[in-house]
């Protein structure tokens, strides 16, 4: 019991306050990653689009589909 007196314990969650700085970053940086998680989601969600979709359109046998018609119909008036 000795040992213990000069530990301190937070009142949230009883975790001890004499934890080493890399183990409450690593902490730190896990509730930052659960409290964001949908928005880290939504973010990486558009990036991966955004980059098949840039690919896509950087070949130049795929964008001929976004460019011409096939049959050389135009239903746009432009």
């Amino acid at each position: 019991m000795a040992r213990d007196v000069g530990r301190q314990v937070r009142a949230n969650g009883g975790r001890k306050r004499d934890e080493s700085l890399l183990t409450r970053m690593v902490n730190a940086v896990f509730s930052f990653v659960k409290f964001a998680e949908f928005e880290i989601l939504f973010f990486f969600f558009f990036l991966i689009a955004f980059i098949i979709f840039k690919d896509l359109t950087s070949r130049p046998e795929y964008n001929q589909i976004l460019v011409k018609k096939p049959d050389g119909m135009d239903f746009w008036a432009y």
